[in-house]
């Protein structure tokens, strides 16, 4: 089986399997009832889906490689035998506690600091939520997002074939969060994230909180944590921002004066039709 073949696979599997999982979860426990499974800009979000699994993985996997490589001339060896000396149970909790921390404050910065904001807010431009929109992210964010939130593994050495099931959790876990689902569980969303805090993490507004990834305790210590009993009005960007894959996944890395330049073209481009056709 040639290489893309296994990549078609491997998407027709996960799809499928996220289909089975997700859309009846969507159906019986909705956060916004009526939400229909085709709604608007379906087709955007499914674009990002292919591209996650059929290209963008493939990029972020090098790129999170390359720099894993480069760092174990950095961390003391002896350091990461005692790491890898652990119990795996221990291992684990520890993974979990240092890359909430740092992904808490890593998601922070990407609201707060406008070069960041260019490309994460691709993640936010969707105005629906279900599991297929948590795979709208642009390929640069997503390698500075899986960067911060392995970072803790890369530098102390974790073992992450012992932590497999871990990453493939936080993979199930990011798509949950993002569902249009809502399951209320009481005083454990004190420890445990859900869907109704982290829709409210993709109001309108750019600073709405709630930064922290399969825990809100650190939402709690930094007082970011917000959970009003509503579903949000709202969700999206107030910018004006493009539409389509192609253009949600240039105008990030494009300057914006020659964005801007490119825009009144095709505005003259279109006016020069009209007046022909007129």
């Amino acid at each position: 089986m040639t290489r893309i073949a296994e990549l078609l696979l491997a998407a027709a599997i996960s799809i499928i399997f996220l289909l089975l999982v997700f859309v009846p979860m969507e159906k019986v426990f909705p956060a916004k009832k009526g939400q229909k499974i085709f709604r608007r800009h379906w087709v955007l979000d499914l674009c990002y889906l292919l591209g996650q699994y059929l290209l963008w993985s493939g990029l972020v996997l090098w790129v999170l490689n390359y720099f894993s490589f480069w760092m174990d001339g950095l961390v003391p060896a002896k350091f990461r035998a005692l790491v890898k000396s652990q119990p795996v149970w221990l291992q684990a909790v520890e993974v979990l506690f240092f890359s909430d921390l740092l992904i808490y404050w890593g998601h922070r910065l990407q609201h707060k600091v406008d070069f960041l904001w260019r490309f994460h807010k691709v993640h936010h431009s969707s105005e629906h939520l279900d599991w297929l929109a948590a795979h709208r992210e642009h390929p640069l964010d997503s390698i500075y997002t899986i960067g911060l939130i392995n970072l803790p593994a890369f530098v102390m050495g974790f073992q992450l074939e012992a932590l497999a099931a871990i990453v493939a959790f936080r993979g199930i876990w990011d798509i949950y969060i993002h569902s249009n689902v809502r399951l209320p569980i009481g005083p454990l969303k004190m420890l445990i994230g859900s869907p109704e805090l982290h829709h409210w993490h993709h109001d309108i507004e750019r600073d709405a909180g709630n930064y922290a990834n399969i825990s809100p305790i650190m939402d709690k210590l930094f007082g970011t944590y917000v959970c009003p009993p509503q579903e949000p009005e709202q969700y999206g960007i107030k910018e004006d921002f493009p539409k389509t894959y192609v253009g949600q996944m240039l105008k990030p890395v494009v300057p914006g004066w020659l964005w801007k330049k490119l825009g009144e073209k095709r505005k003259a481009g279109t006016s020069t039709k009209i007046e022909i056709s007129s």
